[in-house]
């Protein structure tokens, strides 16, 4: 990381010569989590502390003649782990010439309409940031990739090519409290490598469609998150973590109807590794879904839903294949979204409540937030996740033990 931020510091002395427009903004920002349970795990790392950094972004856009290039570099201290380092969050060059964008460079890709559920998605996430109370930007990460927009009335396209693999960033072990089905077993990674074979590929068409903003998607590539395959389903020496390759479909739509903001997407995974379904360490194809609705019931107070589910394609193999004693998945994961936004004081007090309910997992998680603007560059935030589940095998109930209080304050420049 030395290398970017030697790079980054040349950037912001030589660009202010070399362009027409410059923009230099930031913020400084402290970040801080405690676990509230009174459970620790061993290790340095294990406390009650699941954040704790001070944090510099830089943010950098210069513009000339049609073409771009922006950089935003965080600089930060872990006090945590006691480490400082630089994350490039993104750096990119840009060209338009009206009909046709064009981006490479790192850079944070969202598609799709879901509030907090991804199917279209398919882009890197960074979920311990998620779960343990870091501003919301942060649960997107970066891809190395290519971004080619083309603009026509009938409709638009958007291609992103991304050679270099980036997967998930999950809780660590060292910090969170996770099921893990083999503990103790030594793990070993296998990430795609960097070949042309291995390039992933993501189409989005999209246009207007009768006040609805509709779109359509494909993706060639990779899971995101790794499957586990032991050496022995027994009694395992070994479990190679690997990412199985996948394939994306979908469609959505997002409008205004019913007095409020309607939202619909779907998705079918197709499992390339394993389309009939019968290997164990590698997720069955299934179908996703999901539908919205946003809508101002009063003044400065907006609520939202959504249900989300998941259907499992292949289901008879999954079972007949499923290694003795490991919990079962169940054919139709369903989830539902509530999201309540209350501003107070001219907007400058807010007062938010996000909550995920799983009626077929039985697991739950709630993210109350107060956040005051002090000023228009400062502010400052209190909030909370909260987790639980009938089962510590299910994807909420296995954080149960990480319910944490966070506080954030930021200064913008």
């Amino acid at each position: 990381m030395k290398y970017w931020t030697s790079i980054s510091f040349i950037l912001l002395l030589v660009t202010p010569a070399l362009a027409e427009e410059v923009a230099l903004h930031g913020f400084v920002q402290g970040n801080y989590a405690a676990r509230i349970t009174g459970e620790e795990l061993s290790g340095p790392e294990g406390g009650d502390f699941l954040l704790g950094e001070e944090r510099l972004q830089l943010k950098l856009a210069v513009s000339s003649q049609g073409a771009g290039f922006f950089l935003k570099t965080d600089f930060f201290r872990d006090a945590v782990s006691r480490t400082t380092d630089t994350d490039l969050r993104e750096a990119y060059l840009d060209y338009g010439t009206g009909a046709l964008d064009l981006r490479i460079g790192r850079q944070i890709i969202t598609w799709g309409v879901g509030d907090l559920v991804f199917i279209n998605d398919i882009f890197p996430k960074d979920y311990a940031a998620f779960f343990s109370g870091r501003p919301l930007e942060y649960l997107k990460i970066g891809s190395d990739a290519m971004k080619v927009n083309l603009f026509a009335d009938l409709i638009s396209a958007e291609l992103v090519v991304i050679p270099f693999f980036q997967s998930d960033n999950l809780p660590p072990s060292q910090r969170f409290f996770m099921f893990d089905p083999f503990p103790g077993v030594q793990r070993t990674t296998e990430e795609p490598r960097a070949e042309l074979g291995n390039t992933e590929l993501a189409l989005r068409l999209y246009r207007s469609l009768s006040g609805f903003d509709a779109a359509v998607y494909a993706y060639k590539g990779f899971l995101k998150t790794p499957s586990m395959r032991p050496d022995d389903p027994v009694s395992p020496i070994q479990v190679t973590l690997f990412f199985p390759r996948l394939a994306v479909y979908g469609a959505s739509a997002q409008g205004n109807a019913l007095g409020g903001v309607v939202s619909i997407e779907a998705g079918y995974y197709d499992s390339l590794d394993d389309r009939s379904g019968r290997d164990p360490a590698i997720p069955n194809s299934m179908v996703k879904y999901l539908a919205g609705y946003q809508r101002q019931l009063w003044t400065d107070f907006t609520a939202g839903l959504q249900y989300y589910g998941e259907y499992l394609i292949d289901y008879g193999p999954y079972r007949d294949t499923l290694p003795l004693g490991f919990p079962a998945q169940d054919r139709l994961r369903q989830l539902l979204t509530v999201r309540l936004t209350q501003l107070f004081l001219y907007q400058t007090l807010r007062l938010s409540f996000f909550a995920f309910y799983s009626p077929t997992d039985q697991d739950y998680y709630f993210i109350p937030e107060v956040r005051y603007s002090f000023t228009d560059a400062l502010w400052g935030a209190v909030g909370a996740n909260i987790f639980g589940g009938e089962k510590e095998t299910t994807f909420f109930g296995q954080l149960d033990k990480n319910d944490n209080l966070y506080v954030t304050m930021r200064y913008e420049f």
